[in-house]
């Protein structure tokens, strides 16, 4: 059996029948070179002792794995920059298996303990032509595929609720696109994900009206994922959500993270971020940065974020009105701004490394670090203010000894520092990690995103985006957030 002794396969989504997706085939690529596999997260779900050939056979050729179905390309519909597409659907993927993780990684619902196993996703994005492909192609681009492992690793490193980018395999085919230059290289890419219930699968079922789906999807998502809650409880799962979504857009914030793409087909009910089409990290404090060109009127900006996620929780809400209360809805959509602010706080003591010492002292050294950003504009890059400051005053000598010290002055530091005094370091001993000893810490600015993919596509040098992933690993372990 290739697979591990760990590995439990569950399809469960197959049950809910036709209604939710169509099965598919993938198609067949002309070539299958490997180019990524993510063992660490495969561990966790019992893919880690595959050959390259095994790999290659389930992950480049789609051989399905042990019990599970035939892949599903799931239906859902969506707003696109807010305006309702009921043509969406996965028309470039499908799910290709779910299986339990063995609980090492930590749950992304607030009832599940860290150790406790999660029922995981093998999504697709590349795999060809399904129902829902309309005039496209299925396919994705070699470059698509490296921007998003980028993109989940140091989302990862940094703490953020993800998918993991598990698998790309090159494909061998050359695609038209007409946003970067064509032909260009083509691949496949499977993610690990919790799951691949969107916004959007509950809109569809809304959409045509059907009671009897909304209520089979909300229970099966209610017993997969928050399995505390009772039977038809519509507003606790919402509130479930929005405490979720709450958690996983403050973690955006704290990280400068701007997705780019937040319509409701890109929200999923367990509050982790994924498709990362384009995206960006903010190299300064910019409120009205944003990561796609065609994000015209900054709808999706870095700091309209919140406001976009909230939106999108209330056309979930709308489509739960059919089959619940309203009540309790509403009272589960007020619950986002105090949440969001509450994890917005406890974000950013988690990046800067301190202890809550209560929610005042908290706030204060939130508004002090975005004043001292805001202050510095482009001669404080975001990222190094947090790891200059890792641990508070533990870090003091190493950040104004470095080479920004020159930086850290005037009435904006100040407020920080003292702000920054009140709160004593958590576990300061993780500054003993070798990440600590550098000038620098890692980023993900676009230049040296494209420099790596640069690389690869004159030289066929993937040396850069591997030492740019192993960097990465080692500052996830450094950051032990």
């Amino acid at each position: 059996m290739p697979v591990s002794s760990s590995y439990r396969p569950d399809p469960r989504f197959a049950q809910l029948g036709a209604d939710f997706g169509e099965t598919v085939a993938a198609a067949a690529f002309p070539k299958t070179l490997l180019r990524l596999r993510h063992d660490r997260a495969a561990a966790e779900v019992g893919l880690d002792t595959l050959t390259d050939e095994e790999w290659i056979a389930h992950f480049g050729r789609f051989e399905p794995l042990p019990s599970q179905p035939e892949p599903i390309a799931m239906a859902y519909h969506g707003h696109q920059f807010r305006v309702y597409n009921p043509l969406i659907g996965d028309g470039r993927g499908f799910l290709a298996a779910q299986l339990w993780s063995s609980g090492a990684q930590a749950a992304t619902g607030r009832a599940m303990s860290d150790s406790a196993p999660k029922l995981m996703d093998l999504g697709t994005k590349g795999s060809g032509l399904t129902p829902f492909s309309r005039h496209a192609d299925g396919r994705l681009t070699l470059k698509g595929g490296v921007r998003e492992a980028l993109a989940a690793a140091m989302l990862e490193s940094l703490g953020v609720p993800t998918c993991r980018i598990l698998s790309l395999v090159e494909t061998g085919e050359e695609l038209e696109r007409g946003d970067e230059p064509s032909p260009t290289r083509s691949a496949v890419m499977v993610r690990l994900s919790h799951s691949h219930i969107r916004f959007g699968t509950f809109q569809r079922a809304a959409y045509y009206s059907r009671r009897d789906q909304l209520t089979a999807l909300l229970e099966h998502a209610r017993s997969l994922y928050y399995p505390h809650l009772a039977e038809g409880d519509a507003g606790g799962f919402l509130d479930e959500v929005v405490q979720a979504q709450a958690k996983l857009c403050a973690r955006w914030v704290a990280a400068g993270f701007v997705h780019g793409v937040l319509n409701t087909d890109n929200l999923n009910v367990t509050g982790e971020s994924f498709d990362y089409g384009p995206w960006r990290f903010l190299p300064h404090y910019e409120p009205g940065f944003t990561a796609a060109y065609f994000d015209h009127d900054g709808l999706y900006a870095f700091a309209r974020q919140p406001e976009a996620v909230f939106w999108n929780l209330t056309q979930l809400a709308g489509c739960l009105k059919l089959i619940a209360e309203p009540e309790g809805l509403v009272k589960a959509l007020n619950g986002f701004g105090p949440a969001y602010i509450r994890e917005l706080r406890a974000a950013f003591l988690m990046r800067l490394g301190v202890k809550s010492v209560g929610e005042a002292a908290d706030q204060r050294l939130l508004d002090c670090t975005l004043a001292l950003l805001r202050e510095k504009g482009e001669e404080l890059r975001w990222e190094p203010l947090f790891f200059d400051w890792f641990c508070g005053f533990s870090s003091a000598a190493r950040a104004l000894g470095g080479p920004r010290g020159k930086i850290y002055q005037g009435e904006a530091f100040d407020a920080f520092r003292f702000a920054l005094m009140e709160h004593e370091p958590n576990r300061p001993e993780r500054l003993e990690h070798p990440m600590f000893r550098k000038a620098e810490p890692e980023e993900m600015l676009i230049d040296e995103v494209e420099a790596i993919w640069d690389a690869i596509a004159t030289n066929d040098d993937w040396s850069a985006l591997h030492a740019k992933l192993a960097a990465l690993e080692a500052a996830r372990s450094g950051w032990d957030f």
